[in-house]
């Protein structure tokens, strides 16, 4: 079974999150709040893949995202956002994030997840 790291600012989406990724094979690894605290949920969970929020207060997820990659560059990060222009998207997989998913819809989010587990790094 993977485990998960939701990190959204939204209590209603990681909620909604955390009911979706539970109905599959999945298990949560943890929940953070902020970019700050995926940082120190990664390093003491080791998820296998983290779903991150690109628009958090205090740390952005781009930010965030380029954090947990200099700690584990081989770190499996699905961008999450209501808001992704197409330069935020391109910068964030530019940058190593496996993927991104538009809220609150999702489509694909369960592929996704499953496709970023299994890609081997090149």
């Amino acid at each position: 079974m993977y485990s998960v790291l939701i990190v959204d600012d939204s209590a209603f989406m990681r909620s909604w999150l955390t009911r979706l990724i539970l109905k599959r094979d999945y298990s949560i690894a943890g929940i953070a709040e902020n970019g700050f605290e995926a940082i120190l949920k990664y390093r003491k969970l080791n998820p296998d893949l983290v779903l991150l929020d690109i628009h958090m207060p205090e740390l952005s997820g781009i930010e965030t995202l380029k954090r947990i990659l200099s700690i584990d560059k081989e770190a499996k990060i699905i961008m999450v956002s209501a808001m992704g222009t197409s330069f935020i998207i391109s910068e964030a997989i530019e940058i190593g994030a496996k993927g991104f998913v538009k809220k609150p819809h999702f489509d694909g989010l369960l592929t996704l997840m499953s496709q970023a587990l299994h890609q081997s790094d090149e």
